[in-house]
């Protein structure tokens, strides 16, 4: 083992369930969650375990959820074992939780900025989002500039070398999506979203979310996290609070980031959190590196004894 990275889930990655049995079994999680109730004044705990589904996918109590579930689930791996990643990244509202790892600020500050960050998300209603498969740069330029015929588009995610997110006005992705899917691209996937996240529309919640940052202290990291908006290490509390009001609605350059890790020596990756939708991007973006997956007990456990087993043969 060369280099090892933590990353934690974005979006999308929840479901009902998740975390309870890290939650009955590791007192690290059940603290987390127990925090997370009482500094948010609401019932993540019951939101996570019980849902209902309707509820757990409102972007205001998905993102403190997924945070939530992710931290657990690290807090408990860091109960059995004694590893500290060289870096770390997380993808969207992942990032909160890399930065949570890496020291930048702690559980309570992480639980209400998430809760606001989602909570002024969650607000914007404009536009959709949509998933393109197998595209070459030529034909999603070519789509890109068919939508912007209609109206606004962009990129809102850079998921891997064949996945990519546009989102904007609903007509604009569509015609970006219908031109693509005419011109030899396979796959265009309309996501189920409230708005459009990472675009234009969510400049304004990016300018609420840093009056709301202003009032909270960060901390320089003690571990590079590479941010989403520009796939660079950053370790500067500085350069965090200008960050994260821009990540809202700049793109996530996550394909970017993990060719950064590997460039670094990173060959070992740990995605924390529920799901597995990071592992199944890094295998897109590379063949030579081992991406473990924490999103339970049962994968927690697994997890653990690969990695000492590897440490003992180091």
């Amino acid at each position: 083992m060369k280099k090892i990275a933590f990353i934690f889930p974005g979006q999308g990655a929840q479901a009902v369930g998740m975390g309870k049995d890290v939650y009955e079994n590791y007192e690290s999680a059940k603290n987390v969650y127990d925090t997370a109730d009482k500094v948010l004044n609401k019932s993540i705990t019951k939101l996570c375990f019980e849902g209902p589904e309707e509820d757990l996918k409102q972007t205001k109590n998905t993102q403190p959820c997924i945070v939530t579930t992710s931290i657990a689930l690290m807090e408990a791996f860091k109960s059995m074992i004694d590893i500290t990643p060289d870096y770390t990244a997380g993808h969207s509202l992942g990032e909160y939780c890399a930065m949570y790892t890496a020291g930048v600020m702690d559980l309570e500050t992480t639980l209400k900025l998430i809760q606001k960050r989602a909570d002024l998300m969650g607000e914007t209603k404009s536009g959709t989002m949509a998933a393109v498969l197998n595209a070459t740069d030529e034909q999603l330029q070519a789509g890109l500039a068919e939508g912007r015929k209609v109206g606004y588009v962009d990129i809102a995610n850079y998921n891997s070398p064949v996945q990519v997110v546009m989102t904007g006005d609903v007509d604009a992705v569509k015609a970006a999506g219908d031109y693509m899917l005419a011109n030899g691209v396979r796959r265009v996937i309309p996501l189920a979203v409230s708005g459009a996240f990472h675009s234009k529309y969510m400049e304004k919640a990016g300018e609420q979310f840093k009056a709301y940052l202003a009032d909270f202290e960060l901390n320089d990291a003690k571990l590079p996290v590479y941010t989403n908006v520009d796939a660079e290490a950053t370790t500067s509390a500085s350069d965090f609070k200008a960050k994260m009001p821009m990540q809202i609605h700049s793109s996530v350059h996550w394909t970017q980031t993990i060719q950064k890790m590997i460039a670094q020596g990173v060959d070992t990756f740990v995605e924390i959190g529920p799901g597995k939708v990071l592992a199944g991007l890094n295998r897109k973006i590379s063949s030579d590196i081992t991406t473990y997956n924490i999103f339970d007990k049962a994968t927690l456990e697994n997890t653990v004894n690969a990695l000492k087993e590897q440490l003992a043969e180091v």
